[in-house]
């Protein structure tokens, strides 16, 4: 379904002075993942480790410095403004802040439409007809249609960014932290929602999230995002149950909820400084906060290769 092939994003940073250089600061930094049709992976990570720069680069909406985006097949950074419109309709975004994504000057249901407008879906009367059945399909009704943004509430705004997102009938969705911003109790019912939606309609779901209690209860694989790299990659039952970075199991330790059965774990407290994103030297990007650090790895940077089972892990220690 979606493949990523040695994608790099790369950022140029202009250092001072009147001969002052540029450097580039490495956002995405050689990321190859697969994900299958019907199934969702989490890309997780602290923030500023990439994540979102990663979901943009997916969707064509950042530019990218190396490496392909294969939607079944397809390059996208290999098309036509007109072909990647044929293709815009297989990949939605459901963005984390579901009131700044609305437009305040449309009402509901033509935020809603907006995308099969643009999109040319059907006559002017089958978009209106697909709106009221995509309210319908995540809970919204029908007398909410003309309302504006503001008069809804948090979680009914992310229903109307998620019926945005699926009125074209896509077949991946790109969901960048969708319930951050919501209250927990309204985050389950987001979560059932797109969980009942990925087994009507067969989505494929990357998920962008650094709520590691969120990412148990949705994805099939986990990918480690760390400074622009993917640090370890595995199924979800391997992740929580048996992580091999040093950075992955810092993460767990600090979210116990989030371990099978509940229970504690001892915490990891990450210490020293995070590596200057612009240092470009070689040796492993968490050797400076990394508890397990050995000599080597200050001067050899690992790459990320199979473990066992299908489980792969960027280290020298593992």
């Amino acid at each position: 379904m979606l493949e990523i092939e040695n994608l790099q994003v790369r950022f140029p940073i202009k250092k001072g002075g009147v001969l002052g250089t540029s450097l580039w600061l490495k956002a995405v930094d050689q990321i190859s993942l697969k994900v299958l049709k019907g199934q969702t992976m989490a890309i997780v990570g602290e923030s500023g480790s990439g994540k979102t720069t990663l979901a943009l680069a997916i969707a064509r909406l950042v530019p990218i410095y190396a490496g392909k985006v294969l939607v079944n097949g397809i390059d996208l950074y290999g098309l036509t403004r007109n072909e990647l419109r044929t293709q815009r309709r297989k990949l939605q975004f459901i963005f984390q802040d579901p009131y700044s994504s609305l437009n305040p000057r449309l009402r509901a249901g033509k935020i809603v439409q907006e995308p099969l407008d643009r999109l040319k879906i059907g006559s002017s009367q089958s978009r209106k007809e697909r709106v009221i059945q995509l309210f319908d399909q995540v809970g919204l009704r029908q007398d909410q249609l003309r309302l504006f943004p503001h008069q809804f509430s948090g979680g009914q705004r992310q229903r109307i960014g998620i019926a945005r997102a699926i009125a074209s009938n896509p077949e991946l969705v790109i969901c960048d932290e969708p319930v951050s911003a919501l209250d927990v109790g309204v985050q389950a019912q987001i979560l059932n929602l797109l969980r009942r939606l990925q087994i009507e309609m067969q989505l494929t779901y990357l998920f962008i999230s650094h709520d590691l209690g969120v990412v148990q209860h949705v994805c099939d694989e986990v990918a480690v995002m760390y400074m622009g790299k993917v640090v370890e990659q595995t199924d979800r039952i391997s992740f929580f149950n048996s992580p091999l970075h040093p950075y992955s199991q810092a993460l767990l330790s600090a979210v116990p909820s989030a371990v099978p059965g509940g229970g504690a774990k001892k915490r990891v407290i990450l210490k020293g400084e995070t590596k200057n994103p612009l240092d470009d030297s070689p040796g492993c990007s968490f050797a400076s906060r990394c508890p397990k650090v050995e000599k080597h790895c200050w001067s050899s940077t690992p790459e990320l290769k199979p473990f066992k089972h299908g489980h792969l892990v960027a280290c020298h220690l593992v």
